[in-house]
């Protein structure tokens, strides 16, 4: 399977970001094992690009936490 690919921004530069890895777990109830499956939660992996597809780790440095938060939404959006 190859992975999809969203456009986005990093630090205001367009990019693409690379869905490597999602896992989404619905809540549970309160019949759950633990609290995470209870209230649910998800798991998100990703890559940055540059605008040609190529990582761009020069760029995913720039990444801040309010960014990641952001892109991780769009994954799951896009999901």
């Amino acid at each position: 399977m190859t992975p999809a690919n969203i456009e986005s921004t990093v630090a205001g530069i367009p990019c693409l970001v690379q869905i490597d890895y999602v896992f989404v777990q619905r809540p549970l109830g309160p019949s759950a094992d633990s609290d995470l499956d209870c209230y649910g939660y998800a798991e998100v992996e990703f890559t940055v690009l540059d605008r040609r597809g190529r990582p761009a780790p020069w760029l995913s440095k720039k990444l801040t936490a309010p960014e990641i938060e952001r892109i991780e939404n769009e994954i799951l959006e896009a999901a």
